[in-house]
Parts: C-alpha cells; structure tokens; sequence
C-alpha cells in the first residue's frame, strides 16, 4: 500500500511533495520517483472509491514510548542504618567561670566613679601614668557585693581597686563662645579636656572591714 502512495504522487509531483521517511519503515528501501512511475503504470485519473484504504492497512506515525519506572520504584536494595551509631556524641563546652557580682564606689580627683571588674571608665587626666601602666586606687568609699554592703567612713580601709592605663585621649570638643553687644567683640574658641581611659582588673582587701548584711 506504500508503494502505491507514492506512485499515485508521483504522478501529481507538480502539486504536492512527499516525504518518505514518515510514510515507509526503516526497512524498506526508497527509489526515485521516477522509476516507480516507470514501473508501475496507472491511469491518470482514479476513482475515490479505489482510494479508500482501511485504518489498519496504514502504519501509525506516532512513536512508540517505552514507560520507564522510577528510580523510586525500582527493586533497588535499601540498607537500614543502625540508629545507635548514628548518634554523635555531644562534648559539653566549658563555660568560663562566672564574675563575682561586686562593684565599688572610687573617687579619683574630685569625682566619685562606679567601678566593675572587666569594664573601663573614663576619668579626668592622670599625671605620670603611660599607657599599659598598673595603677592603684585606695580612696574607695564603698563596696557593694550580692549580699553585703561594705560602707566606708569615709572611706573603706584597706580596700583598693586595680585597674590598667588603655589609653590618654581627649574628649569632645566643646564650642566657647563669648559676645558683647554693641561692642563689635565676639570670640568662638574650642576646648577638647585630656582624659584617661582605665580598666578594672581586681577589686581587693574590703574582706576584713566590718559589713552590712542586707535582708533578703
């Protein structure tokens, strides 16, 4: 039957074009159009009727696809993993021991400074003391830990804060300005105070001085 389609378009190739490939099997050998007309003679002019051709005389042109299964559904062999060695082993991480909750009341000059252990102050310019210097206060007024008071008169004997120069630096500029009316006089002048920057290191020596014991 598919060598009649073609000899049947031979005959009208001024008309239509044909393609062989999607109308014959791999199998089958393709000649010219030409040398089937020769071979075969038809009348020019047929009948519809002789044209008719049934369903299943003509070879489908759809392809064929396979349906794979998935990889999920294929008889692969799945391992059961044993939960017990699974399991990671947790090393707890060592906490650094806590502060002890303490802090003291200092004066340096003619301020009175709250000073904690660890933390730094800024306070008004130290003579002579260089950066990573240790320096010692002694005029502590009072000393509060979490569950006694240490209150000096005036001062706290014995008791001394230690701490450690970072730095001699300047504070803010401050913007003085004067100006008399009438007089033509004005003066802008600005002003950075030298200060000291100091870290507390050690609270010490307020154990022996007789205690207040604050109600719980």
């Amino acid at each position: 039957m598919a060598s009649l389609t073609l000899s049947l378009c031979a005959n009208f190739s001024t008309h239509c074009r044909l393609s062989t490939k999607q109308n014959l099997p791999s199998s089958t050998p393709i000649s010219p159009s030409n040398s089937l007309h020769d071979s075969f003679n038809f009348p020019l002019f047929i009948s519809s009727s002789s044209l008719k051709l049934s369903s299943s005389s003509i070879p489908s042109s759809r392809p064929a696809f396979s349906f794979l299964r998935k990889s999920s559904e294929s008889g692969a062999a799945v391992i059961d993993s044993d939960p017990a060695a699974s399991q990671t082993l947790e090393i707890p991480s060592e906490q650094p021991p806590k502060r002890e909750e303490i802090f003291a009341v200092v004066m340096i000059g003619s301020r009175q400074y709250i000073v904690f252990p660890g933390r730094y102050i800024h306070t008004q310019r130290l003579k002579g003391a260089n950066v990573n210097d240790k320096i010692t206060l002694n005029k502590v007024l009072l000393v509060g830990t979490k569950t006694q008071t240490y209150i000096g008169k005036p001062v706290v004997t014995n008791a001394a804060v230690h701490a450690v120069v970072e730095e001699q630096g300047l504070d803010d500029k401050v913007i003085v300005f004067k100006y008399k009316k009438k007089k033509n006089y004005r003066r802008n002048i600005g002003h950075r105070q030298p200060n000291t920057r100091i870290r507390i290191t050690e609270i010490s020596g307020y154990q022996g001085y007789p205690a207040t014991t604050l109600e719980s």
